[in-house]
């Protein structure tokens, strides 16, 4: 009987003692156990260590100590080393559960110690959180963390990125951890093989960040093969970046060529029809921009829920505005000045000296605020190129109001009058047109499109008196090379003037690039003295 109860103990001992590292194993993998070991005098290797512990054990709730500890509000108490977050200030603080986040009580200020961090444990800190938010239910927080391990490119991160990636069903988040994966292949001791791999990847992504890593790879590596599929990756990465480099320019170009159209279209009716030189026209544009700043400023104080639609209530207003002024000084002045081209020019010169002046004595000369509708603010991206939803819809609004343009000048009785008035005034006038109504008329609408341009500006430029001075110059090149009086020529001249300015800024700078388009047009004058697309008629022959 003794030999069996001795036997049966023998069993149970051995049976517990099994059972002890299992036990202990899953002490040392909980998280409110490691957690309790920042507390204590740590070293900085140490809080490392326990922060790659914590991340291993891939919790979600750990993430709230982590984002404590790099905030600085992780604590531990000196009676007893235990491990709090601390939020409060003075000499009794909340204490909260680490792990869980619900109050522990409070206590004195002065019993409590900082776990100490630096830079590199931020980092460190930075790297924990993407791998345990590499598999949180929100694809988009998935993303994000790939994105963060992407540019660590931490080697000690590979095992919990291919972990989830194992895991992953979504394709985008798929191919980022790839990603994330790949550059920490570039910085870790894997063969050669996976890291030329890995730098198909990169050179796959094709974007800055990953030529640096490759560069920083190809000159630190001493395997040949690696080298040169790294190298090779550069030269494709770098020939994509050219490119792309192109693409933006090209962007950029058509930009500008939207905003120089949008400030010259008005010029080009009122000069081709009229055959007014008039450099009050900046302020037209100006006029449209202020315009813009009172309806948005009525609307910030009295009808906040209004300002979405602030530029579209502002877009008749600033027609009417611009236009009536542009009525006053064709019917006031211009009238009596036809013919008689440079009084014209010193004329309307003076009314903008006049208006500007005007303008800084009601709203002051420093520059007003306007503000963006949140459906222009922000921006995407189309490969490696940046576009900016302000200067995308600056573009279609320049197109809907050129098409507008062409839709006035030819199908309604107004347009008809114009081009009868352009091609043959005397003529015109023979067949009961009423010119001078016409020139007054045609005066207000080129004035009024310019209003209408004032407002697109407003969402790109400082709005203060002198903001149609910027463009009257680029508009009247625009109208001359496009070719007065036709809406199709300042369409193509402006785009083309924008596209080639953009594409000469890299080498020659933007007052010199300036010049030198000024230059190139000087000479294309001399061959073409009527622009690339001349109006014909008896009027315009004369």
């Amino acid at each position: 009987m003794n030999d069996l109860l001795r036997w049966c103990l023998v069993g149970l001992l051995a049976f517990g003692g099994a059972l002890l590292p299992v036990a202990a194993l899953a002490q040392d993998g909980d998280p409110a156990v490691i957690i309790q070991k920042f507390g204590g005098k740590q070293s900085f290797d140490d809080t490392e260590a326990v922060i790659a512990e914590l991340a291993a054990t891939g919790e979600p709730e750990v993430a709230r100590t982590l984002r404590a500890l790099s905030a600085g509000d992780l604590y531990w108490r000196e009676s007893d080393e235990a491990v709090f977050i601390v939020t409060g200030k003075g000499n009794a603080v909340t204490l909260r559960d680490p792990l869980t986040g619900k109050e522990a009580g409070t206590a004195p200020s002065g019993d409590l110690t900082k776990v100490r961090i630096k830079n590199s444990i931020r980092n460190a800190i930075t790297g924990a959180l993407g791998s345990l938010t590499l598999r949180a239910a929100d694809p988009n927080v998935r993303l994000r963390a790939a994105s963060t391990l992407f540019s660590d490119a931490d080697p000690d991160m590979l095992e919990p990125i291919e972990a989830a990636l194992a895991e992953e069903t979504d394709p985008a988040v798929k191919a980022r951890m790839e990603e994330a994966r790949a550059s920490a292949i570039l910085s870790s001791d894997r063969p050669a093989a996976a890291k030329a791999e890995a730098a198909a990847i990169l050179e796959a992504r094709g974007d800055r960040e990953s030529l640096t890593m490759l560069t920083r790879f190809a000159a630190a590596t001493a395997d040949p093969a690696a080298r040169q599929a790294a190298e090779a990756a550069v030269a494709g990465i770098e020939s994509n970046i050219a490119f792309w480099n192109q693409m933006q320019n090209i962007w950029y170009g058509l930009s500008l060529g939207s905003v120089l159209l949008l400030a010259a279209i008005g010029l080009a009716i009122t000069f081709g029809v009229m055959g007014v030189i008039n450099m009050a026209h900046g302020e037209m544009v100006m006029l449209g921009a202020y315009t813009t700043f009172v309806v948005q400023e009525v609307i910030r104080v009295d009808a906040p829920w209004l300002f979405p639609w602030s530029l579209a209530i502002a877009l008749p207003l600033a027609f009417l505005v611009s236009g009536f002024v542009g009525l006053v000084m064709e019917r006031g002045i211009i009238r009596f000045l036809y013919g008689r081209p440079l009084e014209t020019l010193l004329a309307t010169f003076g009314v903008s000296l006049m208006l500007q002046q005007a303008v800084r004595t009601i709203f002051g000369p420093s520059n007003r605020q306007v503000g963006n509708p949140d459906w222009m603010s922000g921006a995407f991206d189309i490969g490696l190129m940046s576009v900016t939803w302000n200067r995308l819809w600056i573009i279609v609004f320049s197109l809907v109001v050129f098409a507008g343009l062409l839709l006035v000048l030819n199908r309604t009785a107004l347009g008809l009058q114009m081009r009868a008035v352009t091609q043959n005034r005397k003529m015109a006038s023979a067949m009961g047109i009423r010119t001078p109504w016409v020139d007054a008329m045609t005066f207000a609408l080129g004035s009024g499109v310019a209003g209408i341009a004032g407002v697109a500006l407003s969402q790109i430029d400082n709005v203060s008196p002198s903001l149609g001075q910027g463009y009257i110059i680029d508009s009247f090149m625009v109208v001359v090379f496009g070719g007065v009086g036709n809406l199709w020529g300042t369409l193509v001249g402006a785009m083309s003037l924008g596209i080639l300015n953009k594409f000469l800024e890299p080498y020659a700078g933007a007052v010199l690039g300036k010049i030198v388009v000024l230059v190139l047009i000087i000479l294309f004058i001399q061959k073409r003295p009527r622009g690339l697309f001349a109006q014909k008629g008896r009027f315009v022959d004369a």
